[in-house]
């Protein structure tokens, strides 16, 4: 059977679970998603030099973040629109739905990521905050939990990508490119999906003349967070297809 086949096989043109379960799966998937996230940004900060970097979209996000001044929070949000209306153009018609779905993730996702970042640098009093890498085994141990924080977002988008009640807009736009471009293949999907935020890195580069958050955990994502997903979709709640599936014509 071939990726594409098996692909088919677990998507549902319709719903076949409750709207309790769908929120109970996607709430679980949004806390490993944004936990994840801050991970890789966190222990990329943690070791100097800096070597290790983040996720794609994140280490893009951060810089761009860093070239206008913004803090992660807006820094989501706003390129989070921006990419609904790519995902729009992309599936040929603009569905308010679809667009107000990607806004309500958008909200918690990027408050989320605030709370866990402020957590991981100490922010609050139950948790100091992970110290910085000043031996071999703590930076072999934040290099692992680096490329554990990309193995929970590609967990995480396997899960909401197939609940499909509200997307995040660049999981959107790989789940359009994966089933109207790619036949189902994830890898493939996801490095096309990876275009816009190459784009944000190189203006950010362009504004600041620095390169930051990118390094071996971003490779790490980049080579294998498509692979991954693929891999959850059978693993991880196996008996969950992808939901009322749409991609246009």
């Amino acid at each position: 059977m071939t990726n594409s086949d098996q692909s088919s096989s677990q998507v549902s043109t319709g719903r076949t679970i409750s709207m309790t379960t769908s929120i109970s799966f996607f709430v679980i998937s949004l806390i490993i998603n944004s936990a994840g996230n801050v991970l890789t940004l966190v222990t990329s900060a943690k070791i100097h030099p800096s070597f290790l970097g983040s996720a794609y979209w994140t280490a893009a996000e951060a810089n761009l973040s860093v070239a206008f001044g913004w803090n992660l929070f807006w820094t989501f949000l706003i390129l989070g629109i921006l990419t609904t209306v790519l995902n729009a153009i992309l599936v040929g018609h603009w569905e308010w739905g679809r667009a107000l779905g990607n806004l309500i993730f958008m909200v918690p996702f990027s408050a989320l990521i605030q709370i866990f970042e402020d957590f991981f640098l100490g922010k609050y009093p139950i948790f100091a905050g992970l110290p910085d890498a000043t031996t071999p085994l703590m930076v072999g141990f934040y290099i692992l939990l680096n490329f554990v924080g990309v193995a929970m977002i590609a967990t995480a988008i396997s899960i909401y990508q197939r609940v499909n009640l509200v997307l995040h807009p660049a999981d959107d736009l790989m789940q359009i490119l994966r089933f109207k471009y790619f036949k189902g293949n994830a890898n493939l999907a996801m490095w096309a999906s990876y275009i816009p935020p190459t784009l944000m890195a190189i203006l950010a580069l362009v504004i600041t003349h620095q390169f930051t958050n990118f390094g071996i955990g971003t490779i790490f994502a980049f080579l294998f967070q498509g692979g991954i997903t693929g891999i959850a979709d059978k693993a991880v709640f196996p008996h969950l297809k992808h939901q009322a599936l749409d991609v246009g014509k």
